[in-house]
């Protein structure tokens, strides 16, 4: 298996993001260092990817793969075929590509995402 290599020293803060993405009851903030870009995922109460996200990318269902590290708050993840994780703070997780999520409770879920953040919340680009 093929090591990843970091080859330069750098910082950059989430609270000042290359790209902020906003769809309803969403902020993602999006930082690059080096090779890497990573993303601060905050969903609010009541968030749900199929009310909020799907709008914006036009699938059926999420067809990210996510790779993550679970800050605050409760998320349910559903994948198409009805298997369903529960993700609270302090859990690292893997979600495959065909799933819905929702937000559980009244707190904001925040994660730091290492794998969906360059592409998570983005519209699509026209093929025309």
């Amino acid at each position: 298996m093929p090591a990843n290599v970091v080859t330069q020293l750098e910082v950059k803060s989430h609270n000042s993001p290359d790209e902020k993405r906003r769809p309803d009851k969403t902020e993602v903030d999006v930082v690059t260092v080096g090779d890497y870009t990573l993303g601060r995922f905050t969903f609010q109460p009541g968030w749900r990817w199929s009310e909020c996200i799907k709008p914006v990318v036009h699938t059926e269902s999420c067809q990210n793969s996510h790779v993550g590290f679970c800050v605050s708050g409760d998320l349910v993840v559903e994948t198409t075929d009805g298997n369903r994780i529960n993700i609270s703070a302090g859990d690292s997780y893997t979600i495959p590509p065909g799933h819905d999520s929702w937000v559980e409770g009244n707190q904001d879920f925040v994660a730091v995402e290492f794998m969906s953040a360059a592409e998570f919340a983005k519209a699509p680009v026209d093929s025309a």
